[in-house]
């Protein structure tokens, strides 16, 4: 179940959170754009760009997406995040600063999406250049909650089924099984299909997903999602229809 979180906050929450990536971004020398992110297949650029363009995505450009993707969201997703992220850094910072405040969301998204594209986001830009960038925990509380909850596009609870998750650092807890123990942030990131923090989880249940994290491709067990060197969740000709890289 979802947290009875007002829509206001979810906004402060998200504004802030776009402020703090803005300030980071603004400090990357100019090669860290072109470093890897979470996102396999993304370069830091086209993260960065895909968040800053959410707040301007109109209908019409959705449906536009979609049709480059041949109707797949994941594949729609990278196509776009490819296209926005080959604009200079400049015009990606200009973009974030115009849309500092704006409450519009594409309108295939949710209210909670926003704040769970930015906290997760974040993280895929910072995690991979080994910069510091703390995920504020209630708000990270909040978007877990979000994120098991929904049956799209995540799948938290089914990739998830057999785990009981349990954040060390704020008010939250899901599923039920083995234990997996940790902080909120790598949490968040492990329901949204991201293996990167797993060394911060602890408990029974993270030795068994750190064990699935290393067996070889082809060898991947039902029941859990996990990152698999070589692939690409976006890629052009048909992404991995588990592995969801962000909202």
């Amino acid at each position: 179940m979802r947290p009875a979180v007002p829509t206001e906050q979810l906004w402060q929450w998200t504004h802030a959170e776009r402020r703090r990536l803005l300030g980071l971004l603004e400090q990357l020398p100019e090669q860290d754009w072109q470093a890897p992110s979470l996102c396999t297949g993304w370069e830091v650029r086209h993260v960065a760009a895909h968040v800053a363009s959410s707040p301007a995505t109109r209908p019409a450009a959705v449906v536009r997406a979609l049709l480059r993707g041949r109707g797949s969201f994941n594949r729609a997703l990278y196509l776009e995040g490819l296209r926005l992220g080959s604009r200079p850094p400049a015009a990606i910072l200009d973009e974030l600063r115009r849309y500092d405040g704006a409450r519009t969301r594409p309108f295939v998204t949710t209210r909670w999406d926003p704040l769970v594209d930015i906290l997760v986001h974040s993280q895929d830009i910072a995690v991979p250049l080994g910069l510091s960038h703390p995920m504020p925990t209630a708000p990270a509380a909040a978007a877990a909650a979000h994120v098991w909850a929904a049956p799209f596009p995540f799948r938290a609870r089914r990739r998830l089924r057999g785990f009981r998750l349990s954040a060390t650092d704020a008010q939250w807890s899901a599923g039920s099984g083995r234990a997996v123990r940790g902080p909120i942030a790598a949490l968040l990131l492990l329901l949204t299909g991201r293996s990167a923090l797993l060394s911060q989880l602890e408990g029974e249940g993270a030795q068994t997903l750190v064990r699935r994290q290393l067996r070889p491709p082809g060898s991947r067990p039902t029941g859990v999602h996990h990152e698999r060197p070589g692939t690409n969740p976006y890629r052009a000709d048909g992404p991995d229809p588990d592995h969801h890289v962000g909202p």
